[in-house]
């Protein structure tokens, strides 16, 4: 009769940090045999969209991106679940068709989702790493050793201007760390648990000749 207790669904929602969402669904994303699932990679993305908020306007077009990206992923799996179940059953589709180069492509969808992901690993490893960095340096760096080298000068210049409107990165590790649980350690595991993922994707966009599309 008291063998189980009913707790809270707030209660629930406290516990951990802004990282454990993604965390937790990353124990989901390969399959038995090792393949990147559709769905729960797609939610591991989603579950950094509310991190990105906390960095107010100087993330908007970044979260536009990432979301458009994972609206037209999840528009193709949900039109056909048992055939886009495997990540890159997409990008295998569109090669057969010829049609994986196209901007409207969910292969296009996928890379730049993936690009988006590679910089914001980048940056959370880099204000775990670097404690005296500026949230600007570390935006910056962050940004050079992934995205830039895939914009072009309109992309870039909008990207230089919309990282002076970060916020200060005292106030913005204070907006990220509610919750019960430690953030630093968090931060740390979101980034070496993810990045294997991320190389997995691009290793697999290169072997089909597809990882290296600029910005149309």
């Amino acid at each position: 009769m008291f063998g189980s207790i009913w707790i809270p669904q707030k209660t629930l929602k406290m516990e951990g940090t802004v990282f454990t969402p993604s965390l937790e669904e990353m124990k989901h994303v390969k399959s038995d045999r090792g393949e990147l699932l559709t769905k729960p990679f797609l939610d591991v993305c989603k579950h950094v969209l509310p991190i990105l908020d906390k960095f107010g306007a100087a993330m908007v077009v970044v979260k536009s991106d990432i979301g458009g990206n994972i609206s037209r992923l999840e528009s193709q799996y949900s039109a056909n679940t048992s055939k886009f179940n495997y990540l890159f059953s997409f990008v295998q589709a569109e090669v057969e068709t010829k049609t994986a180069k196209s901007s409207s492509s969910c292969t296009n969808a996928l890379l730049w989702l993936t690009r988006a992901m590679d910089f914001l690993v980048e940056l959370f490893q880099n204000l775990h790493d670097h404690q005296d960095w500026s949230m600007t340096q570390a935006c910056t760096d962050s940004y050079a050793k992934t995205l830039k080298k895939w914009h072009g000068w309109l992309a870039s210049s909008s990207f230089t201007v919309a990282i002076k409107l970060a916020p200060d990165r005292k106030k913005f590790m204070e907006l990220i760390g509610g919750g019960n649980g430690d953030l630093d350690p968090d931060m740390e595991k979101f980034c070496t648990t993810f990045l294997p993922m991320l190389h997995e994707i691009h290793k697999f966009l290169a072997g089909v000749g597809l990882d290296g599309m600029k910005a149309s």
